[in-house]
């Protein structure tokens, strides 16, 4: 069987000279896959996020790109390879029009990234409609539509999105939901932390389930929500 296109691979580690958060940690998505990481609070979700995009320190494990063994670049170098990643907070700049967010996207590319801005606004038509707008001006969902918008921007070969949905009302998460169906859909897999967790695992085609660090259940979305042990665990039964 050949390996999944990323894959952080029995990670352990944690921030600076801190404890250890993640432990033999595993994580991967494929081409075309929407994975998603729940679990309870504080159980190393977005840490394993960050392990994976190079923003903490790995004692052990490692992260392969498309092969590529990638465990010692910077997330700098992580873009150039490929990785696009939209963090929880302070993912846009406020101060900046829309249009100038997504432009900033592309700052790693040297050629025409008229096209990709197309295919920004086609997928999210009110972006278009408000491109001369302070991003600062929208709702909490625009933001987040902003957010990811300028990560593909990068043209990323995988998108990591951390609790997309955070702080936005059901109707926007839904809508985040399709948008990003759309995307993996186009041949790019998306990697995602979901506090919303019966709802992402809808939409999942793999997903893991942490609990202090520590991979407690993984398999496709639906053999999770299936999963009794899960469900009573972690979906409210």
């Amino acid at each position: 069987m050949s390996e999944p296109f990323l894959i952080g691979d029995a990670m352990t580690g944690g921030y600076g000279k801190g404890p250890d958060i993640l432990h033999d940690c595993t994580i991967a998505v494929d081409k075309g896959e929407i994975a998603v990481i729940v679990g309870p609070n504080g159980a190393g979700k977005s840490t394993a996020m960050k392990a994976v995009f190079g923003m903490l320190n790995m004692r052990s494990g490692a992260v392969r790109l498309d092969g590529e063994d990638i465990s010692t670049l910077s997330p700098q170098d992580r873009v150039v390879k490929g990785m696009g990643f939209v963090p929880q907070n302070q993912n846009i700049f406020t101060s900046l029009t829309v249009e100038e967010n997504l432009e900033m996207g592309a700052f790693i590319r040297r050629d025409d990234f008229s096209d990709t801005m197309t295919q920004v606004y086609d997928l999210f038509p009110i972006l278009k409609d408000k491109r001369l707008q302070p991003a600062g001006e929208l709702s909490g969902g625009q933001r987040q539509q902003v957010a990811v918008g300028r990560a593909l921007m990068t043209q990323p070969k995988v998108l990591m999105l951390d609790e997309p949905t955070a702080g936005v009302s059901p109707i926007v998460m839904d809508e985040l939901f399709d948008r990003i169906i759309e995307v993996a859909r186009s041949g790019i897999p998306i990697l995602m932390v979901e506090q919303n967790a019966r709802q992402a695992l809808e939409i999942a085609d793999k997903g893991y389930v942490l609990v202090q660090g520590r991979n407690a259940f993984s398999g496709t979305g639906q053999e999770l929500l299936n999963d009794p042990d899960v469900r009573k665990s972690f979906l409210g039964g």
